[in-house]
């Protein structure tokens, strides 16, 4: 056998022993998901956010193969312990309001969803009037939850818009 052959078999048996490495795909127990009433918002944020950011993750194939699935796996649990709508129903309105404000940061500068997911899910990807939409939304989510803070927009000046939950 050569020495090209004795490295090529000892990186597949390396690779085929890296299967062997469990992955953890388990999701926490829901705590009141949070409820869009808005039928656009809801299919928006569920294209492009219910992956990593709820328990209702759809796990693709490479998510079984290794070491990719040790990739992916971080950034659900990564995603999910930034901000889980599963769990929306377990956070205060003060967290509730500090989350909406990342949310609306996010995705008005386009860091969400992560150019890395929209790779392999090209129908994640969102276009500015979509990003629009789910501003608004968070906006007007943020309104209804009666938090003060002073850097939210007044009502009159276009910012809200959009259906609370």
């Amino acid at each position: 056998m050569s020495m090209t052959m004795k490295i090529l078999a000892a990186v597949a048996l390396v690779l085929v022993g890296l299967q062997l490495v469990p992955v953890d795909r388990s999701a926490p127990a829901d705590q009141g998901p949070l409820v869009i009433g808005d039928p656009v918002v809801a299919e928006l944020v569920d294209r492009a956010c219910a992956d990593c950011h709820t328990n209702e993750t759809t796990w693709p194939w490479y998510s079984r193969v290794a070491p990719l699935s040790w990739w992916v796996a971080d950034h659900v649990h990564e995603g999910r312990e930034e901000l889980n709508l599963s769990r929306w129903g377990a956070m205060d309105a003060e967290r509730k309001d500090h989350k909406l404000e990342e949310f609306i940061e996010m995705v008005e500068e386009g860091e969400m969803p992560l150019p890395s997911y929209t790779w392999g899910h090209p129908e994640a990807r969102l276009t500015s009037p979509e990003r629009q939409t789910l501003v608004a939304w968070a906006r007007s989510m943020r309104q209804g939850l009666g938090v003060a803070d002073g850097d939210q927009e007044e009502p009159g000046d276009g910012a809200a818009g959009g259906s609370g939950p």
